[in-house]
């Protein structure tokens, strides 16, 4: 069992920066690869970003390369997406999501624990 707790959202210019962050509870941390998914009023959610279980493999949706990072620290139990150059489409709410296995990185069906989610909002 694991439980997620995002934090870190806010209000932004575009531009600007944010930097998530993901405190996972449970010994069983380092066994979870870590994921990052958003959703945006009105659309689906979707996949941002995951990183495996020993932050040696990160994966990226292709349009947020180079501008999104993540990252984890599994001593402290935590995952991190820090996000430069913020734009108004970025804004959405963004949820952690970890699994223990699985074949791909992008469908949310894929991981079985998720948190509550954090706003961020962007304004031009």
């Amino acid at each position: 069992q694991v439980q997620l707790v995002e934090s870190g959202g806010g209000f932004v210019q575009a531009g600007g920066s944010l930097r998530l962050s993901c405190a996972a509870s449970g010994r069983t941390f380092k066994l979870f690869a870590m994921a990052w998914f958003r959703q945006a009023p009105g659309k689906e959610r979707e996949f941002v970003a995951a990183i495996s279980m020993n932050g040696g493999i990160t994966h990226y949706v292709d349009f947020l390369k180079g501008r999104f990072t993540i990252s984890r620290d599994s001593d402290k139990n935590m995952v991190y997406l820090q996000m430069n150059s913020l734009k108004p489409e970025d804004t959405a709410v963004y949820f952690c999501a970890a699994r223990m296995v699985g074949s791909g990185w992008e469908q949310g069906y894929e991981y079985r624990y998720w948190g509550q989610g954090t706003q961020v909002t962007v304004s031009s």
